[in-house]
């Protein structure tokens, strides 16, 4: 699984984590969250994330 990076403060999703804080279960691909998503630690949306090399 993919992980994907925030291009403004590094934050990592990790698919296998998944995000507790907004009730994202493990396992959701970053593809599969909701379009309102957005980072829990600098709240960008979703087209700030690129995906990890």
């Amino acid at each position: 699984m993919d992980k994907y990076v925030c291009s403004i403060c590094g934050y990592v999703y990790d698919p296998e984590k998944g995000d507790p804080d907004a009730e994202i279960k493990p396992g959701t691909m970053f593809e599969d969250l909701p379009d309102d998503w957005v980072c829990p630690i600098c709240s960008a949306s979703k087209d700030e994330f690129e995906k990890e090399e």
